[in-house]
């Protein structure tokens, strides 16, 4: 016999940054904020909703300050933002960030190429930001990228990835988050590297960011899932992806992730009809198909008329 699932699954939206940073097009302003306020009113308990990085870096996302003063925050809910420096920082908390992400990968080489830095330099950045937030009502998660594989170095060793977990604590941060950044995972090692973080710390205090590059996004989900984790990286329309990884496909897609769990009994609390709706308005804003399925092929329950040759 199969034992239910138990336990909710925290996703955290990441479409609002993660998905709209590698965008060709311009999104307006008020199409992000407009985009947040939705996703707000759907049950989503965090979203991470800009970063704060250089706008010749990310020029998708140079509007960050109008994004973070412009949404309608519904009480209950982290607003997120990714930051590289103290610089950044400064930036967020001026701008009513609840929570900062701060990003490195476990590849020497990918964070040169993302970062532009070693991943020393990336760490001593990082000190100048927890010393920032001391005293202050922001929360701070430490993402270790390329956390499964790079796709120059290939292969991480897993003793270096629980390095960065354990620097990370030691330096006072709350949440880590492992990324699967270039979607090399596979369900086996995830559930044996997620097993080994959460003997370090609780559920709650860690996110797994999955890529669906290969196909195995959910699958690795699921993995995480069954030997502890709670919370999840996902983006809705399945956009994004890394520019500095050849081949990266975007996230997990929010709607796909969201029906997964009601299809096998994981409660989520996302309206999960309204994201569909959602996501089915992202190729007119964004001028190109997006690769979520269910919004495509809509849930189970969505039945369709018997053709007239059935019913003879």
């Amino acid at each position: 016999m199969i034992a239910p699932f138990s336990g909710r699954l925290i996703v955290q939206e990441v479409a609002p940054r993660d998905g709209l940073q590698i965008e060709p097009t311009w999104v307006e302003t008020l199409d992000k904020i407009a985009l947040i306020d939705q996703l707000s009113g759907f049950g989503f308990s965090r979203i991470e909703a800009g970063s704060f990085v250089s706008p010749r870096a990310v020029p998708a996302l140079r509007d960050g300050e109008a994004v973070f003063t412009g949404i309608q925050r519904v009480p209950g809910t982290i607003y997120v933002a990714l930051v590289p420096n103290l610089k950044g920082a400064q930036r967020a908390l001026e701008s009513g960030a609840d929570e900062l992400n701060l990003v490195m990968s476990a590849s020497q080489t990918h964070n040169r190429a993302n970062m532009r830095m070693s991943c020393e330099a990336s760490l001593a950045a990082f000190g100048d930001v927890v010393e920032l937030a001391q005293g202050t009502s922001l929360s701070l998660n430490g993402t270790v990228a390329t956390a499964f594989g790079c796709p120059f170095e290939g292969r991480i060793d897993e003793e270096r990835v629980l390095g960065f977990v354990d620097t990370y604590l030691e330096m006072g941060m709350q949440g880590i988050t492992l990324a699967d950044t270039t979607g090399m995972a596979n369900p086996r090692q995830v559930a044996r590297l997620v097993g080994r973080v959460l003997e370090r710390l609780p559920a709650t205090d860690l996110t797994l960011h999955f890529h669906n590059t290969r196909g195995l996004g959910l699958a690795n989900v699921l993995a995480a899932y069954e030997v502890g984790a709670r919370r999840f990286d996902a983006a809705l329309g399945g956009l994004g992806g890394c520019p500095f990884a050849p081949g990266a496909s975007g996230n997990i897609c929010t709607e796909d992730l969201v029906n997964l769990c009601d299809e096998v009994g994981i409660e989520t609390g996302i309206d999960l009809a309204r994201l569909i709706d959602l996501s089915r308005t992202l190729p007119r804003l964004l001028g190109h198909e997006v690769p979520g399925q269910v919004a495509k092929a809509g849930r189970n329950c969505d039945l369709h008329l018997s053709p007239d040759y059935a019913k003879l």
